[in-house]
């Protein structure tokens, strides 16, 4: 799996003109399903960003997790962190799980999230979304369980 992360002091996703989910200060997780991904590796992605110390403490130094930190988190689908732009102008994507098990294993990793006792809410699967945030810090991660 494929996650980036970004620390923010909010942020919210919308939905034709909706705000579906929200959060803030915590973490806006953009996550993509690949090829060979499992509950498994969504459940270790989940358990590695709770526990990321990205968060001031006291002395303003990056110490603190998520729980620590008594954040939140906003999931988002996003199969795009997938893209192939190794050839030509036009990224290619058939590098994403298919449609029905990127939904299983992202519903999955936001479970997994919440099992960590990290208050979570979610994007809409597949739906055009538009993602507001302001990032803090600004601190944004790139993870990737096959690196």
């Amino acid at each position: 799996m494929r996650a980036l992360i970004q620390r923010v002091t909010e942020a919210r996703v919308d939905v034709a003109g909706q705000t579906i989910g929200r959060t803030g200060p915590g973490l806006l997780i953009l996550v993509c399903a690949m090829p060979g991904d499992t509950e498994e590796t969504a459940t270790k992605l989940a358990a590695k960003i709770a526990k990321l110390r990205i968060f001031p403490d006291e002395a303003g130094k990056m110490n603190l997790s998520l729980a620590a930190a008594q954040g939140s988190a906003l999931v988002v689908s996003q199969f795009t962190l997938a893209a192939d732009t190794s050839r030509g102008t036009r990224p290619g994507f058939s590098g994403a799980a298919k449609p029905d098990v990127a939904k299983h294993l992202y519903e999955h990793f936001s479970d997994a999230m919440r099992n960590q006792g990290i208050p979570t809410e979610t994007g809409k699967f597949g739906a055009d979304m538009q993602v507001t945030l302001t990032n803090d810090g600004p601190v944004t991660i790139w993870l990737d369980t096959d690196a």
